[in-house]
């Protein structure tokens, strides 16, 4: 078992002030595979302290020396990509196969993103005799999820290393180990003492340290809408900013006539893959009466011939949930969904045939869903797609959009006349004919989503404050 005890402050590794041991459980064995030291805000203050004394100094340094900085950390970074790949497999249950291809990959791509956004970055401006600069907003908190852990850790710390910003991280507790890589990076790279912070911790503990402190100027979240209300809560009373993406419940409108066979299956490759944890799944599949019988024949297939196995091995199948927890809100879910009315396609409740141990899902196709039942409208985290049913095109936009989210949204079918609904759709990112984002594009959702934008030139943004100068 690894051990990771202490945190990362101020350009060394330092013990925790009275922190608590923490192991991590390998969701696929039951069994602990790495230990941790939960912070306190004792740890916090340190690390804001290191931060704060880093800033003056990293907010001066020129947009040549942070994009230098940038390309060494990007280095650094791919130099450890099989480590990364492996620790987030262990911890959060990707296949390894999956964690090579896409987890770790994705954390490089907001360095590369955050990079090509700096060089492109407008800093000045002049409006109606004022000169408009944007500078960098100062310490920055950053709270983290496990389930796409170093792609949300990267898509905050890159644009704020562009920035000029200095920050303190805490990930999830429950995928820790690919930031104690990435501090090892930072570190490889160059990155000056205080500006990269890492205190481990749970949200109890850190998060609501890191929220509520009043020496730090913004604080970025990403996970859950109710967690992130608290966040919010939490932080209201130093009137810092908060920027925040939360929860999802995609829909994906199946267009009248769509052809099934040749459009269905890349979207719903979004519901299938890391398991269904994805907060941009498309799981609610909303479709035509008419082809209903259709989907729900290709829908059943395509999950009833994804296999479900060992993520330390390779091969094509989906891994376990991430913990016991999520692995019985899903049962859950499920069970309240046929207990409402709902007719199984595919899967169901219970462990798949082939394990006898570890969090797996069965792939779940659930059809005659409604409104009404809980699985319409609670964020699933898992493989299970729902199928419900509209009349005309109009009545199944108002489905698409009768949710409190509002971060993705899917559209099968012809291209040319998903044009004429995608600006009725209400997220952030609406996909046709397929689910991820773009590299460079503004990622983050309207409603309940959250409110702000991560990637590229928006996601530099904000990360940057606003000035305006008169008269010189």
């Amino acid at each position: 078992m690894r051990e990771h005890l202490r945190h990362y402050i101020d350009g060394q590794w330092v013990e925790s002030r009275g922190g608590t041991r923490h192991e991590v459980i390998n969701p696929a064995t039951e069994e602990a595979c790495t230990a941790i030291t939960l912070g306190t805000a004792a740890d916090v203050d340190a690390a804001v302290a290191a931060a704060r004394a880093a800033f003056p100094a990293f907010a001066r340094t020129s947009i040549e020396e942070r994009l230098a900085l940038l390309d060494r950390i990007a280095e650094a970074y791919k130099a450890r990509m099989d480590d990364m790949a492996a620790a987030i497999s262990e911890e959060m249950g990707a296949p390894i196969g999956f964690a090579m291809l896409a987890q770790a990959p994705t954390g490089l791509g907001q360095f590369k993103s955050s990079q090509r956004a700096l060089k492109g970055f407008r800093w000045e401006e002049e409006v109606q005799g004022a000169r408009i600069v944007h500078e960098a907003i100062g310490v920055v908190g950053m709270i983290t999820p496990w389930n796409w852990p170093i792609n949300q850790i990267a898509a905050k710390v890159a644009p704020c290393i562009a920035a000029g910003n200095t920050m303190i991280l805490k990930p999830s507790e429950e995928c820790p180990t690919n930031a104690v890589i990435l501090a090892e990076i930072m570190a490889a790279a160059g990155v000056p003492a205080g500006v990269f912070n890492l205190v481990q911790g749970d949200g109890a503990g850190v998060g609501a340290a890191i929220a509520a402190h009043p020496g730090i100027d913004m604080v970025s979240f990403t996970g859950s809408t109710r967690a992130g209300v608290a966040v919010a809560q939490a932080a209201a009373p130093t009137v810092k900013r908060v920027h925040q993406e939360l929860g999802g419940k995609g829909p994906n409108l199946v267009l009248p006539g769509a052809d099934i066979e040749q459009h269905l299956g890349s979207v719903l490759a979004g519901v299938l893959g890391n398991s269904g944890q994805t907060c941009i799944a498309p799981t609610r599949l909303i479709v035509q009466q008419d082809q209903k019988a259709a989907v729900e024949a290709f829908a059943g297939k395509l999950f009833a011939d994804t296999p479900v196995g060992d993520p330390a091995e390779a091969g094509r199948h989906i891994g376990p949930v991430v913990n016991k927890t999520q692995f019985d809100r899903i049962q859950a879910l499920i069970r309240s969904a046929l207990d409402e009315g709902a007719t199984l396609i595919q899967g169901g409740t219970g462990m798949p045939d082939n394990v006898d141990r570890g969090y797996y899902v069965r792939p779940t196709v659930l059809s005659d869903v409604t409104p009404g039942m809980r699985i319409f409208r609670e964020e699933t985290f898992g493989p299970v797609a729902t199928i419900s049913t509209y009349g005309t095109l109009d009545e199944g936009i108002a489905l698409a959009n009768d949710t409190e989210y509002g971060l993705s949204a899917a559209v099968t079918g012809d291209p040319a006349a998903a044009r004429a609904v995608v600006g009725r759709l209400r997220a952030g990112l609406v996909a046709v004919n397929t689910w991820s984002p773009a590299a460079d594009a503004p990622f983050g959702g309207y409603k309940r989503s959250g409110n702000g934008r991560e990637a590229g030139v928006y996601g530099l943004r904000d990360f940057l404050e606003v000035k305006s100068i008169i008269g010189c």
